[in-house]
């Protein structure tokens, strides 16, 4: 998946499962939209089910540092690349 089809689909994601109004690629998502732990923990089943896999426990952890839209972005793209591979 290209990193534009990516964000189209995480922007859709945010706006109907956590309705985000408008995000930004460089908003903090915690301080402009109120995202939290359980909000974090449910966007990554969300983005298991656009991968097709199941992440590990230390790919999930890697997760925590993200704070942005584009954080989110490179973060996929890092998972899809690692997973080619195997």
């Amino acid at each position: 998946m290209t990193r534009e089809n990516l964000e189209k689909n995480i922007v859709a994601i945010l706006v109907d499962e956590f309705e985000f109004e408008n995000p930004g690629l460089n908003d903090n998502l915690r301080d402009v939209h109120g995202f939290d732990s359980i909000d974090a923990i449910e966007l990554l089943a969300k983005i298991e089910e656009m991968l097709g896999f199941q992440l590990s426990r230390k790919e999930k952890e890697q997760a925590m540092s993200i704070r942005t839209i584009n954080d989110i972005l490179d973060y996929i793209v890092s998972m899809q690349d690692a997973h080619k591979t195997d």
